[in-house]
């Protein structure tokens, strides 16, 4: 699917017009930060790109006249240079790649959309949506998954283990397919072929096939439970499934993997669900989701609220 992100686009767009020394629509401005924490959101990530860019483009070399002074054009060709650095911004993130400090790339997928990435040495990492994950050139075998989740299938090196860093956490393969959620309460890593070690140095549990982990964020409690082979990665498939999640957790869920918006209700946030559901059918018709999890599931704004009943 190709990335399509009308926010980021929006938020890219408002980057060159504010970056204009003539720009004076500062109202129109303040109602689309305010419309909604997206629009803030997507907004301080382009700028804060611009600002790189534009820091970048600072240090180049300048050649000036021999007289030593600017030449007469120059407002004109910096308010040129602010449009083309947050343009640049926008086909970056068109195409949902960032390149970082120190050459690390970092792939990011908006929600409704996944990604493949092929690696060198033959692995492949399938990106979910609403997901971010940094990768550096200089080293192949050793990656950072930032937000959402993915599936690795990694061909195995003895001599040099592929390494995935996910906030203080580590997960290690040995030889294995696997999937690693980083959800808003816990880490999850399931296997559904060879062998991952969680935190080797730490608490070096096995997670074999078959079997996922999870940890609470922030905290060094490990569980291992049995889960269906075909679970692991079966978001690719347009399927999710959940067991005791809250009604918070399954709207994030929802969002980030049909594209439209979901919001718990207030009330219901913390009341634990557990399925199994189709994306596709969901997106189709979101208020199919209430008879399949004996929940209301109506419009409200621009989304749909999901609420016990």
């Amino acid at each position: 699917m190709q990335h399509d992100d009308p926010i980021l686009d929006q938020a890219a767009e408002w980057a060159v017009r504010v970056g204009d020394p003539g720009f004076a629509d500062w109202d129109a401005f303040t109602d689309w930060l305010e419309q909604d924490p997206a629009h803030a959101e997507a907004y301080d990530r382009v700028a804060a790109a611009v600002a790189d860019a534009a820091e970048a483009e600072a240090q180049r070399d300048v050649v000036l006249p021999a007289n030593d002074e600017a030449p007469a054009a120059q407002p004109v060709m910096r308010r040129w240079m602010s449009a083309a650095v947050a343009a640049a911004v926008l086909m970056v993130v068109a195409v949902g790649l960032w390149w970082g400090d120190q050459g690390v790339q970092t792939y990011e997928t908006a929600p409704g959309e996944t990604r493949l990435i092929a690696l060198d040495d033959g692995s492949t990492i399938d990106l979910a949506a609403d997901s971010r994950i940094a990768l550096d050139p200089d080293r192949p075998r050793l990656a950072t998954l930032e937000k959402g989740r993915a599936l690795f299938t990694i061909v195995h090196d003895d001599s040099n283990p592929f390494v995935l860093d996910v906030g203080a956490d580590r997960v290690v393969d040995a030889g294995t397919v696997f999937e690693v959620r980083l959800g808003r309460k816990a880490l999850a890593v399931g296997v559904s072929e060879g062998l991952v070690i969680f935190n080797p140095a730490g608490q070096n549990v096995r997670v074999e096939p078959g079997q996922l982990l999870e940890s609470p964020l922030g905290s060094s409690e490990v569980s291992v439970h049995s889960i269906a082979l075909e679970q692991v990665g079966e978001w690719r498939e347009g399927r999710i499934t959940f067991e005791r999640i809250s009604i918070a957790e399954l709207a994030d869920e929802l969002t980030s993997m049909s594209g439209l918006t979901f919001r718990a209700a207030a009330a219901s946030a913390g009341d634990e669900v557990s399925g199994s559901v189709l994306i596709a059918p969901i997106r189709a018709d979101p208020a199919s989701l209430g008879p399949l999890l004996g929940l209301s599931v109506r419009p409200q704004g621009d989304g749909w609220l999901i609420e016990a009943r």
